[in-house]
């Protein structure tokens, strides 16, 4: 045995040697250079400006749900939200970049593991052939080559190049999936403020409706009491005008209507033609939406996630250039059998094969890589500032909608007051003009004044349940950083 060791060439200490190989290149393998990603600080506040006596959330409250939209109790609505959610093309958009993102995540990993590959070949080749001269001779010859061999080769991550590339493309894919939650939520929100707007002309119509039938009557009056002699010609122009002009608001809220459908429709994926909503006589209620603390939006806002998560992979990015700058380290192997003659082609006698290792290093580049090196690291301060202003926007926007909401209550209680006003100073001069007090005109401009006062008493609800609906995106629609794959 020992002469068998002396005639390879071996001996102990190289033996030894190769028994420390795999230790060294894992010790090698857990160096990943670049910076360890940190979160970026943003300064947030403790409470919300405008969240005085507004109903706050605990930690654990479940009230803003992913199915938000529930909290208005509106099973239409509920039934819009479910097929938006299946058939809507730009949620289908996002998801379909939330997938390609997962497949340069697995393209990534791929550099954690040795390629393998194989091939055959078969030449047939010669020489010589020509005319004999003096004192040479025309000995030609023809020649065939055989050929099959496989091939592995491995480049071990020795400086996390790999690493960091796997690292930015999981945070890619983690911020594309946040993106697919926020169209989901931003499409949502715009369905339900169109659904809301759509309602609330079935409400106008509907006064519209009444309206216009009671200045019908009118017509109808004032054209008898010309004819009995007790009325004068311009009650009849005046009722006549007043009635003509109600019929052509009512008209514009046909088109209206119909755009919103049409915008429903869409959102839906379903073309205008095929689809249609009945109106509703049901008043939707504006519904209690419980706020949270500032340092939850973090969590809460996919669009917020997304910005996060594109600075990690920002961040990523510096250590892939950095590994730039230190040598590669390729493993290969080759084997396979090469002869001129089938019948000897598998034979051991015509086996080759080559093992060894590669190591190369850029000495000199013209300065590719500091500019790649500054270029990622000018992106990710790009990313940072922009996750910064997102979690602002963000802070801003629920802001935002927490005094317009309580400006609109206000306004509502006061609406309510001049609505009921309205309502009793038209029935005493109905029945002033009834008793011949006065003339239809003063009828008229009361009218005019009541309807008005209808009509923006049922656009403050509509802004009101709009308005929630935006606080309620701007809360992120029950989405939480723990959905996040």
């Amino acid at each position: 045995m020992k002469s068998r060791c002396k005639e390879a060439g071996c001996s102990r200490p190289v033996t030894a040697a190769w028994r420390f190989a795999p230790l060294l290149l894992a010790l090698l393998a857990g160096c990943a250079v670049g910076p360890d990603y940190v979160r970026p600080t943003q300064t947030l506040g403790a409470d919300y400006k405008e969240a005085a006596g507004w109903a706050q959330a605990q930690p654990a409250d479940d009230a803003l749900r992913s199915d938000w939209w529930s909290l208005y109790q509106d099973p239409v609505l509920d039934g819009l939200m479910q097929e938006l959610l299946q058939a809507n093309l730009s949620v289908a958009q996002a998801e379909a970049r939330y997938r390609q993102a997962q497949a340069l995540v697995q393209s990534a990993r791929s550099g954690f593991f040795p390629t393998v590959g194989a091939s055959a070949g078969a030449t047939r080749s010669g020489s010589g052939g020509g005319v004999a001269s003096i004192g040479s001779s025309s000995a030609g010859s023809v020649n065939s080559q055989y050929s099959l061999s496989g091939n592995v080769g491995w480049e071990p991550d020795l400086w996390g190049r790999v690493r960091r590339s796997v690292e930015a493309g999981r945070a890619d894919a983690q911020a594309s999936a946040a993106d697919l939650a926020n169209t989901r939520l931003s499409m949502a929100s715009t369905l339900a403020q169109t659904y809301f707007r759509l309602r609330s002309l079935d409400a106008q119509s509907r006064l519209y409706a009444q309206t216009v039938a009671a200045y019908e009557r009118s017509l109808t009056m004032n054209r008898n009491r010309l004819a009995a002699g007790v009325s004068a010609q311009a009650d009849v122009a005046a009722a006549q005008t007043q009635l003509e002009n109600a019929r052509v608001q009512q008209l514009a809220l046909e088109w209206q209507r119909a755009q919103l459908e049409h915008a429903l429709a869409v959102m839906v994926g379903k073309p205008p033609s095929a689809f249609a909503l009945q109106a509703a006589q049901d008043v939707v209620r504006v519904p209690s939406i419980p706020v949270g603390l500032p340092s939850r939006l973090l969590e809460r806002r996919p669009d917020v996630a997304a910005a996060e998560r594109r600075v990690a992979s920002a961040n990523a990015q510096i250590g892939v250039a950095q590994a730039a700058w230190f040598p590669d380290l390729t493993l290969s192997a080759q084997s396979g059998y090469r002869s001129g003659q089938w019948a000897q082609w598998l034979t051991a006698p015509f086996r080759f094969w080559s093992l060894g290792p590669t190591l190369a290093l850029t000495l000199f580049d013209g300065g590719v890589r500091s500019a790649q090196l500054e270029k990622v690291g000018a992106a990710y301060d790009e990313q940072v500032a922009a996750y910064r202003l997102t979690v602002l926007t963000a802070l801003q926007e629920v802001e935002d909608y927490l005094v317009q909401l309580r400006v609109l209550e206000a306004e509502q209680v006061a609406q309510d007051r001049a609505l009921t006003s309205a309502r009793e100073s038209l029935r005493l001069t109905r029945n002033q003009y009834d008793a011949g007090l006065i003339d239809y005109l003063s009828v008229v401009q009361v009218e005019t004044t009541a309807l008005s006062t209808e009509r923006a008493t049922l656009s403050l609800q509509a802004d009101r349940l709009v308005a929630s609906v935006q606080l309620i995106a701007a809360l992120g629609g029950g989405w939480d950083a723990s959905l996040r794959p």
